[in-house]
């Protein structure tokens, strides 16, 4: 069976453990462009489109936020990847602890990246529904306009302002409509960090106003094992705004999470 998404898988099998790219909203895989240029020489690296965004399709629409996870989880069924760490950003940080939530088991590390594990408020349940209504009355560009400056900072580069506005704008209405309004719905994770068995990274730009750095510290705080790393010079975005850190840093988790995976059999003769 074809998969439903829409994804790139880079990089050969090895010992190293596969590394899973959940992308956040509005955007798509290529959010993580400068990542599956870097380590796809030394691990398979998964990247998919979620469903609504990208290639992948808009219908059916999800409207469950468990959704998402089950879309990954099927997908990386199709592929065979068995265990992987999963990395995400923003709503895909939220996805990545949903997968977490849901199997566990499959999951070796995880990477949340310009996140937090609240549920919504009622003002923000009514936020977001609004700003669904916009999406589907006026399409995305006004909006793409607006938070393009706080998506990146306001000083980055052009290049990477282009990228991520040209991201937004791309996106169907009807796909980013019905994931605000799933995502208005999410569960709390917070309960669900404490137990958290895997190493963690957590990683926020330095001025991201979107989930500022109390966020972040707070999320640290609640994990049983993880590390905690602030990008100077980048705001919601760090992966594409300073990627040479992020990867700098992504790589050392990397290297941490492998060196506690069995030694692979030896050859049978």
């Amino acid at each position: 069976m074809a998969p439903f998404l829409a994804y790139e898988d880079k990089g050969p099998d090895t010992h190293r453990v596969p590394l899973v790219l959940v992308h956040g909203h509005p955007f798509d895989r290529t959010m993580w462009t400068p990542q599956l240029e870097r380590f796809p020489g030394t691990r398979r690296v998964v990247a998919p489109d979620l469903r609504g965004y990208g290639a992948s399709p808009t219908t059916p629409a999800v409207t469950d936020f468990s959704g998402f996870a089950r879309d990954i989880e099927a997908l990386l069924d199709e592929l065979e990847v068995e265990s992987f760490v999963l990395a995400g950003l923003s709503m895909g940080g939220q996805i990545v602890m949903d997968c977490y939530r849901l199997f566990p088991e499959r999951v070796r590390g995880l990477v949340l990246a310009d996140t937090f594990p609240a549920a919504e408020t009622p003002e923000g349940v009514r936020t977001r529904d609004a700003m669904a209504d916009r999406l589907l009355a006026e399409g995305m560009r006004g909006y793409a306009d607006e938070v393009l400056e706080r998506m990146v900072a306001p000083y980055a580069s052009a290049e990477v302002k282009a990228h991520v506005h040209g991201m937004m704008t791309a996106t169907a209405p009807e796909g980013a409509a019905a994931a605000l309004r799933a995502r208005a719905r999410r569960p709390d994770y917070g309960a669900l960090l404490p137990r958290v068995s895997v190493p963690a990274l957590v990683v926020v730009g330095a001025d991201d106003t979107f989930t500022p750095v109390s966020d972040a510290l707070a999320l640290h705080a609640a994990l049983p094992d993880a590390e905690l790393h602030i990008v100077d010079g980048a705001a919601h975005m760090p992966n594409l705004e300073r990627p040479e850190v992020f990867d700098a840093a992504l790589g050392e988790f990397l290297a941490r999470v492998d060196a506690r995976q069995p030694s692979p059999a030896p050859p049978r003769l």
